[in-house]
């Protein structure tokens, strides 16, 4: 009967984790099904900045890891966008930025849900042509044992009258 008591103490102490072995690493030392809603706001600053700059590097691996499979968007001049699109776009050969900075930015937890919002101010040359624009983005992310993923996002451009020098 003793040996019984303590297997049962023994399983009962466990039990805790062996509900997480199925979860994977995650970059806060957390898991990301859980936690302190300051540090889920942080981490979203942090990749709308990672992808700010990405943009400006003309680099596909950050959209590769952060944004879902079954990614839908819609870009700054009106045309839909899967995350294979959005991959080409970024990875477009013809523009060299000089700066694209995200800021302004505002996130919103709903549980498993953060929608962010930003300002994107970008410069670039576009053949030959020094081009600059501001923008308002908004992005839909999921919380994922994976991490954070973008599922949804909208550029909209502001009007020449309004746009912030940068």
């Amino acid at each position: 009967m003793n040996k019984l008591a303590a297997l049962l103490t023994i399983g009962l102490a466990l039990a805790p984790a062996w509900g997480q072995q199925d979860t994977f690493w995650h970059p806060s030392g957390a898991s990301p099904l859980s936690g302190n809603p300051d540090m889920q706001r942080q981490e979203i600053i942090m990749l709308e900045r990672e992808a700010a700059r990405a943009i400006q590097l003309n680099d596909r691996t950050f959209f590769a890891r952060v944004y879902a499979d079954d990614f839908t968007g819609v870009l700054s001049h009106g045309q839909p966008v899967d995350k294979g699109g959005l991959i080409d776009v970024v990875q477009t050969q013809g523009i060299s930025y000089q700066s694209f900075v995200a800021s302004d930015i505002k996130i919103r937890l709903y549980e498993q849900t953060a929608v962010a919002t930003c300002l994107w101010s970008w410069r670039a040359t576009i053949k030959g042509q020094s081009v600059s624009s501001v923008m308002r983005v908004i992005h839909v992310y999921v919380n994922t044992t994976r991490g954070w993923k973008v599922v949804a996002g909208q550029a909209t451009p502001l009007p020449p009258n309004i746009q912030q020098p940068l």
